[in-house]
């Protein structure tokens, strides 16, 4: 039975995969930093997608829908920050098109194969004139070493570039899955909270990417957060070339178990690296629940602590206040016993069962610490248990979010 540990982590990013180039540049959307990039499979790869739930759509989103509805193949990615292209009405459709056929021409692609992704400020139109002469100047410079570029020009308030790979064997054939990603404000999960990109030279049909994907998402960007906030641009796309000729798969099959360990471990890894980003945080934050009846009981519980301000703010001081959490489990809607809960601090007992108060307040501040933080809360009502990945609140995250748009 393939596991995890059948997996191998590797340094790089979604050029990794044989058949796949990229880059990135300034074009001038931003004040400075580079802002445009483009993802590139040599041929046609299987595409799977998951798109933000909020109601009000970035115009990226709505042309990447169709686009999937149109061809069950793409060949590239072109993904832009500084502005987010939602809430721009039929010019911010119109301009996400351009931004799709400029593509396709400089690509020598059919138009049907192109995917767009914006990131940034809401509510203002793009600079089209510069993003069309960028699209031109990038494409004759993506390459096998452009994946760090691509990555660097689809950061907003991001402090560093988000990359993950692993390689593993599929028969007699080394597959790579490596992907990019780029979140810091504005994260809330119900799809995918950011933008992320993940390309892979696996032989893999469409429906089972999509199945893949639901799965890996489900345990990665769908459980994280940072502030609550849904985003409007909410895009995760993968690619399946298919050039490491791999035999085919099924469902059922011990090969499609270990593509999802992969792929989940990639996302797993983008995500954490988002929530430890949160704008002008200091500590990654993760909740345990354990003890839960079902998996989206222990879910519900875990999204209600780690979205508690209260919780993240007493993380960021340091200070050791259960009281908090115990009042984020109980309006998470779930059916919890509270007498029966159990709560620690890393290994560090604070809470057991019967509110029987164990807590050391010196061992507890220097539990909460560290840059990385683990909340454990144990239910005590069943064996499913599930994770969740946040930051503490901090001064800098309102100093950031009060002069986005300067």
């Amino acid at each position: 039975m393939s596991t995890i540990d059948d997996v191998r982590e590797c340094q790089g990013g979604v050029t990794l995969a044989r058949g796949f180039t990229a880059g990135g540049i300034y074009c001038g959307i931003r004040k400075a930093k580079k802002d445009l990039a483009i993802i590139r499979s040599d041929k046609p790869a299987a595409v799977a997608a998951v798109f933000t739930q909020n109601r009000t759509q970035a115009a990226p989103v709505l042309v990447d829908k169709i686009q999937l509805q149109r061809s069950s193949v793409c060949s590239a990615i072109v993904v832009n920050s500084g502005n987010a292209n939602a809430c721009t009405g039929e010019r911010g459709l119109n301009d996400a098109w351009d931004m799709v056929k400029a593509t396709a021409r400089a690509l020598a692609l059919p138009e049907d194969q192109v995917m767009v992704s914006s990131t940034g400020v809401i509510g203002q139109y793009l600079p089209m004139e510069k993003v069309l002469t960028g699209i031109v100047e990038l494409v004759p410079r993506l390459s096998g070493s452009g994946g760090q570029d691509a990555a660097e020009a689809i950061m907003t308030t991001d402090t560093y570039r988000k990359e993950s790979a692993v390689q593993f064997t599929l028969g007699r054939s080394v597959v790579t899955i490596g992907g990019m990603a780029k979140g810091s404000g504005m994260i809330a999960p119900n799809m995918a909270t950011m933008l992320a990109f993940i390309t892979t030279d696996a032989v893999i049909g469409r429906p089972l990417l999509q199945k893949a994907l639901n799965r890996a998402n489900r345990h990665s960007f769908n459980r994280i957060t940072v502030d609550g906030d849904m985003s409007t641009n909410d895009t995760a796309v993968v690619l399946a070339n298919g050039a490491a000729g791999n035999g085919a798969f099924g469902e059922q099959s011990e090969e499609f178990q270990l593509f999802c360990a992969a792929l989940e471990y990639v996302m797993i890894k983008l995500a954490k690296m988002i929530a430890r980003d949160g704008e002008g945080a200091t500590k990654l934050i993760e909740v345990c629940v354990k003890g839960a009846k079902t998996e989206t009981e222990a879910e519900a519980v875990a999204r209600s602590v780690a979205n508690s301000n209260l919780v993240k703010t007493a993380v960021h001081g340091n200070d050791a206040n259960w009281g908090r959490i115990m009042a984020a489990v109980g309006y998470s809607g779930a059916d919890v016993d509270p007498d029966a809960v159990e709560i620690r601090f890393n290994e560090l007992p604070v809470l057991n069962r019967g509110y029987e108060i164990v807590l050391d307040e010196k061992k507890a501040a220097e539990a909460l610490a560290g840059e990385q933080v683990m909340i454990v809360v144990d239910l005590n009502r069943g064996k499913e248990e599930a994770r969740f990945w946040t930051c503490d609140l901090t001064k800098e995250y309102v100093h950031i979010n009060a002069s986005y748009r300067s």
